[in-house]
């Protein structure tokens, strides 16, 4: 199947934004995993999505390079159970225990300008936790942590490795090599719990 260009996942990127679609954003390449949710923020190199889980909840905040994305699907059967989903989150109130929604409404300058940088320095500023992926590792490895320096080229990141906690690594990124960032959900959770309970950082 020939791959959709640039231009082309724009335009479909800015028309479920536009409509508030629920969409299916493929970014790693040969892997079965990808992201769902809706996009809230576009520039020229990067979406914003509020991503939803498979029970339906918001998950946090993603941004990814659009350059990475292979594929923007909609109306497929997995997005109509996971719709389904949500409606039970909704019903239940545990649809957005992030408060991601409200964290937007509240600062909505983050969906504008540089959305890359937006994400990071919120997360720097807030002591936030977040999760980076890069172009070098390209989906088989992430890094989870805390961000030291951050300028507009390079971010120095404190890491953790899950299968390894003897200490903190340190990571140097540039900001070129950052395919997505999460943040503001559930593994910038996890990771602040670990970072105060094993390593001891508040």
């Amino acid at each position: 199947m020939e791959q959709p260009n640039k231009q082309d996942v724009k335009i479909q990127l800015t028309i479920a934004k536009q409509q508030g679609k629920l969409v299916e954003v493929h970014n790693i390449k040969g892997d079965e995993y990808f992201n769902v949710g809706f996009i809230v923020g576009l520039d020229n190199y990067f979406c914003l999505m509020i991503s939803i889980d498979w029970d339906g909840k918001i998950n946090g905040l993603i941004a990814i390079r659009i350059e990475s994305i292979s594929a923007v699907n909609d109306q497929t059967d997995y997005l109509t159970t996971v719709s389904e989903k949500t409606k039970v989150a909704h019903e239940n109130h545990y649809f957005d225990i992030w408060r991601v929604q409200q964290f937007l409404d509240d600062h909505p300058e983050i969906t504008t300008g540089n959305i890359l940088i937006n994400v990071l320095r919120d997360s720097a500023d807030n002591h936030l936790p977040v999760v980076i992926g890069t172009k070098k590792y390209q989906g088989v490895d992430d890094f989870s942590g805390m961000i030291h320096d951050l300028n507009e080229i390079t971010l120095n990141l404190h890491y953790f490795n899950e299968k390894d906690l003897s200490s903190m690594w340190t990571y140097d990124i540039l900001i070129s090599q950052i395919d997505y960032v999460r943040s503001r959900g559930t593994q910038m959770a996890t990771t602040k719990q670990i970072l105060e309970d094993v390593f001891h950082q508040d």
